[in-house]
C-alpha cells in the first residue's frame, strides 16, 4: 500500500526541513512525498531543491491558497491512501505510517485519523493543547465533533468519488470536506487512540479577529450545505476545545 503523504507550503524556509525530515524518517517504506509550494520567495523553494531526490513529486508555482495547493497536492498523489503533513508540523514518532497503513489493512475502512497535540510555534517540545480525537458515531458529529485534520488519511479513491476541497471556502475547507465523507452513507472510518501528530500553534483560522469570525461563518456553512447540524453543533465545536487545554499533558512528547 502506497501513502502520499502531501506537503503545501509558501515562504516556510524555518520549518519545513524539519517537516520534510520527519516524512522521511517513517519506518513505513512505501511513502510518496509530494510537496506543493506556492511559489516562495523567502528561499524555501531554493531549500526543498535540496531535497529534491527524496521528493516523489514537486511543484513550485502560484497558487490560489492552502486548499488549492492541497487539491493540486491529490491531484498529482498516486498513493492508495492520502494524508497531509503541513509546512510546520511533525509526525509524532517514527512509526506513524506503519499504524496507519496498519488500519488500512481492513478493506472496509475507507479513513483513518487519531490525536494530535498543538506545540509552541519556537519550542515543539511544548505543548499547548491535546486533540483527543475519539470514537467516530454519526451523533457526535452532528454535535460539533470532528476529527484532527492533520491526522486524516483517506483513501484516494474516495476524494475521487466525494470530492477534494470546495476553495470558496478561505479557511474551513477541511471540515467542509470531512463533513461530506464522514456524513456520505456507507463511508466507515478508524480510530487509532494513540498521538500522531505535533501542530505547531500560530494557525491562519486563529491569526485575527476577522480570521476566527470568518471561521465561525464559513464552519456554520459547512454544516448546513452538509446537513450535518446548525447552530447547536457550531457553538459545542468551539466549547468542546477547553478541554483540550486541560488535557495537554497527557500527551508525552520526545524532547519535551
Amino acid at each position: 500500500m502506497k501513502i502520499s503523504v502531501i506537503t503545501a507550503v509558501y515562504n516556510a524556509k524555518g520549518t519545513v526541513a524539519e517537516t520534510i525530515q520527519s516524512v522521511l524518517a517513517q519506518d513505513y517504506q512505501d511513502v510518496e512525498l509530494v510537496v506543493i509550494d506556492g511559489a516562495s520567495t523567502d528561499g524555501t523553494k531554493e531549500l526543498l531543491e535540496s531535497f529534491r531526490n527524496k521528493i516523489g513529486v514537486f511543484v513550485s508555482e502560484p497558487d490560489d491558497g492552502i486548499y488549492d495547493a492541497l487539491n493540486k497536492g491529490i491531484k498529482h498523489a498516486t498513493g492508495d491512501v492520502v494524508g497531509f503533513l503541513h509546512a510546520d508540523d511533525l509526525f509524532e514518532n517514527r512509526s506513524v505510517l506503519s499504524e496507519v497503513a496498519e488500519a488500512f489493512s481492513d478493506p472496509s475502512v475507507d479513513a483513518v485519523y487519531g490525536d494530535l497535540v498543538y506545540v509552541s510555534k519556537n519550542e515543539p517540545g511544548k505543548i499547548i493543547r491535546y486533540w483527543q480525537a475519539g470514537e467516530f458515531s454519526s451523533e457526535k458529529l452532528k454535535s460539533g465533533w470532528m476529527p484532527p485534520h492533520p491526522t486524516f488519511y483517506v483513501r484516494r479513491q474516495r476524494y475521487k468519488a466525494l470530492g477534494s476541497f470546495d476553495t470558496s471556502f478561505r479557511i474551513a475547507a477541511d471540515y467542509d470536506c470531512m463533513l461530506r465523507m464522514l456524513g456520505h452513507p456507507g463511508f466507515h472510518c478508524r480510530y487509532i487512540p494513540k498521538l500522531l501528530i505535533r501542530m505547531r500553534v500560530g494557525g491562519e483560522s486563529n491569526r485575527s479577529l476577522a480570521n476566527i469570525i470568518r471561521k465561525s461563518h464559513e464552519d456554520y456553512r459547512a454544516l448546513h450545505n452538509n446537513g450535518v447540524g446548525g447552530l447547536w453543533a457550531l457553538a459545542w465545536k468551539n466549547l468542546s476545545k477547553l478541554p483540550q487545554f486541560l488535557r495537554r499533558n497527557q500527551g508525552k512528547i520526545k524532547g519535551a
